[in-house]
């Protein structure tokens, strides 16, 4: 008798999951797998590319596979220029920045949204104004102020400009803001001092948000050719987007499998990153949204 119940009611699950299969909702999930493939296209193409033999790089038509496998382009990379090097300048570079935007971006955040002092919102819209102006607009004071530093061919000259993050701050701030003040005033009442209420109440629940602005900075910085192309001289302080073109001008148009290896390996870390911090980002989206 059980069985029969259990065999009835495993019946019943099977025909209720068919019956809530609709074919709008088919057609939506057919469409957005097609979708994306086709966005995926590219990437299978550049990986499938780095590793085929150099003569079979422009055949044609194109293949999806390669049709015998040649791994040695990637050592290929790191014979012609010092691409560990670039790679590891970026690194630094970027976890530095965002380091610094972490500790600089949170406590901004956290004036504006948990203090009360005179002028707050009027000085939170001038300073974010600075979203409108675009940084190509503001690159000839940044080299007159670095050069004058001395800090010109260095990633100082890089590290310092970018621990200032408008977006990050704005970000933030609008997640502290949707906290309630009751958290403070408990805090305060149990002889908290505000540092401590930074630290232990307030940053802790807007970690969404600060995870999201991290990745978003990180990313950005990691793919940034413009600023590192007008501070930096050295060879050996280039960053992974100058090192590219670099990469390019070594093999030419000769194997386009090593330069494409070379762009496979640029896409690792920040793919691990951005796998990192996918998961926060809806969040952060949301906290974005909310009153200002």
């Amino acid at each position: 008798m059980e069985a029969s119940n259990l065999q009835a009611a495993g019946t019943g699950t099977k025909m209720g999951a068919m019956r809530g299969l609709k074919p709008g909702r088919i057609l939506l999930d057919g469409a957005l797998l097609l979708l994306s493939f086709l966005m995926l296209t590219p990437f299978l193409w550049i990986f499938s590319t780095s590793l085929r033999l150099p003569k079979d790089s422009f055949t044609l038509p194109p293949a999806i596979f390669p049709t015998a496998w040649h791994i040695g382009n990637y050592a290929e990379v790191f014979a012609k220029v010092p691409f560990f090097d670039f790679i590891s300048n970026s690194l630094k570079i970027c976890l530095i920045i965002v380091l610094g935007h972490i500790f600089i971006s949170s406590m901004a955040a956290f004036a504006f949204s948990r203090i009360a002092f005179p002028g707050r919102n009027a000085l939170f819209l001038v300073f974010l104004s600075g979203l409108m102006i675009p940084g190509q607009v503001t690159i000839i004071p940044q080299f007159i102020l670095m050069s004058k530093l001395g800090l010109v061919d260095t990633h100082l000259a890089l590290i310092l400009p970018g621990l200032i993050n408008p977006f990050g701050i704005f970000m933030i701030r609008q997640t502290m803001m949707s906290i309630s003040s009751t958290y403070d005033e408990a805090a305060y009442m149990d002889g908290a001092s505000r540092i401590w209420v930074f630290l232990k109440v307030i940053l802790p629940m807007s970690y969404p948000a600060v995870a999201v602005t991290s990745v978003i900075s990180f990313i950005g910085n990691w793919n940034d050719f413009f600023r590192p192309l007008i501070f930096l001289n050295s060879f050996e302080k280039m960053t992974l987007p100058i090192g590219m073109t670099a990469l390019t001008g070594a093999f030419g148009t000769a194997n386009l499998s090593a330069i494409l290896a070379g762009v496979t390996l640029s896409l690792v870390v920040p793919l691990l990153f951005y796998i990192f911090g996918q998961k926060y980002l809806l969040d952060g989206i949301t906290a974005g949204g909310l009153k200002m």
